[in-house]
C-alpha cells in the first residue's frame, strides 16, 4: 500500500493565483507594506482572504493586517505645554496600547483651521476612534467623524455633536474657593481680597469655575468683590499684565489669588519674581491645575488636580459601546494635589 503523501504547504504563488494578483503585490500585502506602495485596501483584503482560505501562515496580529481595521487611535489637543494636557496624552497612549491600538496624538495650538485639517488627515488614515481634547468648538470635528462613521469623544470641553467627558469644574472650583476663604479668614483678611484670575469669558471651563467660585461665596451668605473675577486669558503673559495693572492701581497684590490655569499661574510667578521676597508672605494662592514643583515656591499654594486617568478611561468606555446619538456629559471629580493633602495631614497631626 502506497504511503500517504504529506500535505503540501501553500506558497505565495498559490495565494497569487487564488487572488488574481501578482506575486510582488501578494508579497507586499503579506509583509505589511501594502499601504506604503499605494495598494488598494480592496486588493489587500482579497489577498488576505485568499491566504486565510489556503491556510497560508500569516501572523495577522504582529503585522497589523487586520481586515477592515487600521489599529490606529487618534487624539487632538491644544498643546503639551502643561502637565494636564501632557498627562492626557500620555494616559491616552498607555490605554490605547493596552487595547492593542497604535496611538497618534497631534497638537493643534487651538487653531480651528489646523483642528479641521488634522481631523481630516487622521480620518483619511482610518483611525478607529478620535478623542477631541480642549477644542472650544468641536462640532465641526464631530460632524467630520460622524460622516466617516468614526466614534469620537469630546474631552475637557464639551460639544453638541458627540458625548463629552469633563472635569467637574464647578464643584472643584467651589471646593478650592472654600479652602482659600478659610485661609484668608484665618489670617485676618477679608473675603473681598480673593480674586479669580485667568480663563476666557463664555468658555465652558471658565464659566463653570466662575460659577463654583460664586457658589462658595453664596454658601457663606457672601458675594465676591466687584473686581474679583478677571477672565484675562489662559496664557502667562496675560496674567502677568493683569497682575501688574492691579499692583500699579493699589500698590500691592490681592491677598488671595485663585489662578484659572497652570499657565496663568506661571504668569503670576513671573510677576511676583520682580517683587520683594515678602510680597506674598501672608497671601494665599490657589490654582485649578497641578504641578508638584509649586511646593517649592515661597508662599502658601493649594492646587486642584484633574483626574486624567478617569477622564481617559471613561472616554474609552464610551467608544467601546458607541452610540452615535449619545450627547451625554460625564463629569469626573477633581482632587487636591498631593502636597496639599500632606500639609493638611501634618496640621491634623500637630493638633
Amino acid at each position: 500500500m502506497a504511503g500517504t503523501q504529506p500535505t503540501r504547504k501553500s506558497t505565495i504563488y498559490d495565494v497569487a493565483k487564488a487572488s488574481g494578483a501578482s506575486t510582488a503585490t501578494v508579497s507586499m500585502v503579506l509583509n505589511g507594506t501594502w499601504a506604503r506602495y499605494r495598494i488598494k485596501e480592496e486588493t489587500a483584503n482579497r489577498i488576505l482572504e485568499a491566504a486565510q482560505k489556503l491556510g497560508y501562515a500569516v501572523n495577522m496580529k504582529a503585522r497589523g493586517l487586520r481586515l477592515s481595521r487600521s489599529g490606529l487611535a487618534g487624539m487632538v489637543l491644544p498643546h503639551y505645554r502643561n502637565r494636564f494636557f501632557a498627562g492626557l496624552a500620555q494616559t491616552f497612549e498607555d490605554q490605547a496600547r493596552v487595547r492593542e491600538l497604535c496611538p497618534i496624538v497631534v497638537g493643534t495650538q487651538r487653531d480651528p483651521a489646523v483642528e479641521v485639517n488634522v481631523t481630516e488627515t487622521l480620518l483619511s488614515q482610518r483611525v478607529e476612534l478620535l478623542f477631541i481634547a480642549g477644542v472650544r468648538n468641536p462640532t465641526p470635528l464631530n460632524e467630520l467623524c460622524a460622516a466617516a462613521g468614526v466614534p469620537c469623544i469630546n474631552l475637557d470641553l464639551p460639544g453638541d455633536g458627540a458625548p463629552s467627558v469633563l472635569s467637574d469644574h464647578r464643584k472643584g472650583s467651589q471646593t478650592i474657593t472654600d479652602v482659600l476663604l478659610d485661609k484668608l479668614l484665618q489670617r485676618g483678611h477679608s473675603p473681598d481680597d480673593l480674586v479669580l484670575l485667568g480663563g476666557v469669558a463664555d468658555e465652558y471651563a471658565t464659566e463653570m469655575r466662575i460659577a463654583g467660585f460664586k457658589d462658595a461665596f453664596a454658601a457663606r451668605g457672601l458675594t465676591p468683590g466687584k473686581a474679583a473675577i478677571d477672565s484675562c486669558g489662559y496664557n502667562a503673559a496675560a496674567a502677568n499684565r493683569a497682575l501688574a495693572s492691579r499692583f500699579d492701581n493699589s500698590g500691592r497684590l490681592p491677598l488671595g489669588l485663585l489662578m484659572n490655569s497652570i499657565t496663568a499661574f506661571e504668569g503670576m510667578v513671573q510677576f511676583t519674581a520682580t517683587l520683594p521676597p515678602d510680597a506674598l508672605k501672608t497671601a494665599v494662592v490657589g490654582c485649578f491645575d497641578w504641578d508638584p514643583f509649586a511646593a517649592y515656591l515661597p508662599f502658601d499654594i493649594t492646587m486642584l488636580r484633574q483626574d486624567v486617568q478617569t477622564l481617559i478611561a471613561e472616554a474609552f468606555r464610551l467608544t467601546e459601546n458607541f452610540d452615535a446619538s449619545d450627547r451625554s456629559r460625564i463629569l469626573v471629580p477633581t482632587g487636591f494635589g498631593k502636597m496639599f493633602e500632606e500639609a493638611e495631614q501634618t496640621k491634623e497631626f500637630d493638633r
